[in-house]
């Protein structure tokens, strides 16, 4: 990551809803150590990559409402170009 030292608003949020997925996925492999159901522990994969992607969203347009304005408020083309990686990435 080439950006340090700079926090964004919903960073707290992001934080916080991060550590609750962590959890969550350890729920997910104590399900599998526990041989439970199938569809049961699929439904909570599911359920753990909806946060994920919740999470993403919110680091996106923080990225967007804040680097990129920065950056086009300063003629900084590089950010335009970082902000449509990061989009090509996170939608894969």
């Amino acid at each position: 990551m080439e950006e340090y030292g700079h926090n964004h608003p919903n960073q707290k949020k992001i934080i916080n809803r991060l550590s609750r997925i962590i959890g969550h996925t350890e729920a997910i492999k104590r399900m599998c150590e526990d041989e439970r159901d199938c569809s049961e522990i699929l439904t909570q994969i599911a359920a753990v990559k909806s946060a994920l992607n919740n999470v993403g969203k919110i680091i996106l347009q923080d990225h967007i409402n804040h680097c990129v304005i920065d950056a086009a408020k300063n003629d900084d083309l590089e950010a335009v170009e970082k902000l449509n990686e990061a989009i090509n990435k996170f939608m894969k």
